[in-house]
């Protein structure tokens, strides 16, 4: 493991408790426990990247937009990925970097603002699915849609909302200076909540869209173009099952890249939970990735070591 490049994906669960704790001050104590975690392999020799979720942090600041419309215009939702990632970039370094210093390792942290193409064309565009924001009537709806543009579709009887793209990420923007930093020693936290989306445009400029990027889709692409061996995403359960939430339900400790395949196929993972997680795994381990391990914060250092978690190899 000396040496070794990972890049570890943490999820909401690190960021956000519960509805009861979603204060900055509580987000920030949920980024400390996680950090605490991170360090472990950090001591152990694992060099990082760390990228994170943004999907709470983005509807807090879509709401109080909502909430203030009356004064002042919604924040598009590129700006948005824009402002959570230097957010929640700032409290993990600070949390790791209070973390290192007590235990007397020497190393530097840098959080970076990153941006990820999407492709204009992609089909997301013209069938928008991502619930976004606070439930609406459908009075408040239609006039959205009217006024404003938005697709917004009833929610289980519980409203309706909003719903924007989720387009594939395509490419890592930041990527050279990303590299620069790991090369020098850094620890990365970068393409926060799978990066601001932007497209080119019809004169090749960059143009930020409104749509958001899976975080996990992201840092496969991520760990993938920066030769990562190792892909780690931290969630909210110990590990993968089959049959999860079943009576008999099954933890899958160890898998190879055809086995976790095959259980996609036979439909084992729930779109919007675990599914897309397994699909950026297999998209790793098939660009070239070794291992994928997929597991919670407190178990991150003994399923490095083979102890805990569910272990994917190529």
């Amino acid at each position: 493991m000396k040496s070794s490049l990972a890049v570890l994906a943490i999820g909401g669960n690190s960021l956000i408790k519960d509805k009861d704790h979603i204060s900055l001050s509580s987000q920030y104590e949920a980024i400390q426990e996680t950090s605490t975690y991170i360090v472990e392999l950090i001591r152990e020799g694992l060099n990082l990247v760390i990228t994170h979720g943004n999907g709470p942090q983005v509807g807090f600041i879509y709401r109080r937009g909502e909430l203030a419309l009356h004064e002042l215009p919604l924040i598009p939702l590129d700006i948005c990925g824009a402002d959570t990632q230097g957010a929640i970039g700032y409290m993990i370094q600070m949390a790791l970097l209070n973390d290192l210093r007590k235990l007397n390792i020497e190393k530097k942290v840098a959080a970076v603002v990153t941006k990820t193409i999407v492709d204009r064309d992609d089909p997301s565009f013209k069938n928008p699915s991502k619930p976004i924001g606070s439930f609406m009537s459908e009075e408040e709806a239609l006039t959205h849609k009217r006024e404003d543009g938005w697709q917004v579709v009833e929610d289980a009887g519980r409203g309706f909302r909003r719903v924007v793209p989720s387009p594939l990420p395509r490419e890592i923007i930041d990527l050279d200076v990303i590299r620069l930093l790991i090369e020098n020693g850094y620890t990365v936290v970068a393409a926060g909540g799978g990066g601001i989306p932007v497209i080119k445009n019809e004169r090749g400029d960059l143009e930020g869209v409104e749509a958001v990027i899976d975080k996990d889709l992201s840092s496969s692409l991520l760990a993938r173009n920066i030769g990562a061996d190792t892909l780690i995403i931290s969630t909210a359960i110990d590990a993968v099952y089959l049959n999860f939430g079943k009576t008999d339900q099954r933890a899958i400790r160890h898998a190879t890249l055809p086995e976790i395949k095959q259980y996609l196929k036979e439909g084992h993972f729930k779109p919007g939970s675990m599914k897309p997680k397994i699909e950026a795994i297999i998209a790793f381990l098939e660009g070239g990735g070794k291992k994928a391990i997929i597991t919670s914060p407190e178990n991150l250092l003994k399923a490095i070591n083979g102890e805990a978690g569910t272990t994917i190899l190529s």
